[in-house]
């Protein structure tokens, strides 16, 4: 037996109960303050990083100049990794050789410059082994030589 109530909206269907549900709109702002503060703290963390910086100084090869007065140069080639062998202007050398050959040279000059060229391929640790080496044999300054733009 089927009865229905004269306040159906819907004649001939069995009364359901209504539904009572709490309304979610409204938003739970807690876990945003706790996202927004966490965010403000790291900010506040890193902008003096930020702000510091790094005094680096670039090298510039557009502007090279010409070299004056008596050149000493050492090579490091490709082959240095292998071999261990600079070139001390034409002369190959041995790079334990090669501090006593530049303090030999070095005995008579006032300024105690040596220009380093070294291979497109050498990486930079062996370039500072060279550089080094340089430095112990009482080299005052030593200069990277680059090729400038448009030269062979």
């Amino acid at each position: 037996m089927n009865i229905q109530h004269a306040g159906d909206a819907a004649p001939g269907r069995f009364r359901r109960g209504r539904r009572v549900a709490t309304s979610l709109a409204e938003i739970n702002v807690v876990p945003l303050v706790d996202v927004m503060l966490v965010l403000l703290i790291i900010f506040m963390i890193t902008a003096p990083m930020i702000q510091r910086g790094v005094d680096v100084r670039l090298p510039v090869a557009r502007r090279a100049e010409r070299i004056t007065g008596e050149r000493v140069f050492v090579t490091v080639p490709l082959a240095y990794r292998r071999n261990r062998l600079v070139y001390f202007g034409d002369e190959p050398l041995r790079l334990d050789v090669l501090q006593e050959r530049v303090r030999q040279k070095m005995e008579g000059l006032t300024e105690k410059q040596v220009y380093l060229r070294g291979d497109g391929g050498v990486q930079l640790q062996e370039l500072m082994e060279v550089f080094d080496r340089l430095k112990d044999a009482g080299v005052s300054t030593v200069g990277i030589i680059e090729r400038a733009p448009g030269e062979q």
